[in-house]
């Protein structure tokens, strides 16, 4: 557990309405290096850090953008719904469900720890269906993880992907 002199880059983003992504760009410029620790919050990941007093520096440059500085926090934000079978060759049931704003970046990510991840489709959606389409899609499947589950047949998830993006409003 982080001491409590420290904020997660994650906290102070969303604490001034802008990306984690802006945040860390704010940080090289201002030359302040991150801590990283294991967060429970963050599902026993390693978390980016800074001390509070830095925070306070790093939210006066956050305060001072402006709009077109950044877009802002959008969730009805257009991307993709994708399902990703994991282990094709292995474990041919086990696949990720999940939204990406860039499958290419997410499937880059996705390859750290399942290198031969392979996407099996993608639909158009928002950022706000995510969880909703998860909890249709995935009814009768085994979750193994958060966005990780088995099944017995693929092609089932995919029909049930199918019929649920078939009654949503076009996204994006």
């Amino acid at each position: 557990m982080p001491d409590d002199d420290l904020i997660s880059v994650r906290d102070l983003a969303a604490r001034h309405g802008k990306r984690r992504q802006t945040v860390f760009k704010v940080l090289k410029r201002l030359g302040i290096e991150t801590t990283k620790l294991r967060s429970a919050a963050g599902r026993n990941q390693l978390v980016a850090y800074i001390t509070v007093e830095e925070s306070g520096r790093v939210g006066v440059e956050l305060d001072a953008m402006n709009s077109t500085d950044e877009a802002p926090l959008d969730e009805d934000e257009a991307g993709v719904f994708y399902l990703v079978q994991l282990e094709p060759d292995f474990d041919p049931g086990r696949f990720k469900v999940g939204f990406a704003a860039g499958m290419a970046e997410r499937l880059r990510h996705l390859r750290c720890s399942a290198p031969f991840a392979t996407v099996v489709r993608t639909w158009r959606c928002r950022r706000l269906w995510e969880r909703t389409a998860i909890d249709s899609v995935t009814v009768g499947c085994e979750q193994l993880h958060t966005e990780v589950f088995r099944t017995g047949s693929l092609d089932e998830v995919v029909a049930r992907c199918e019929r649920f993006f078939a009654v949503m409003p076009a996204a994006g």
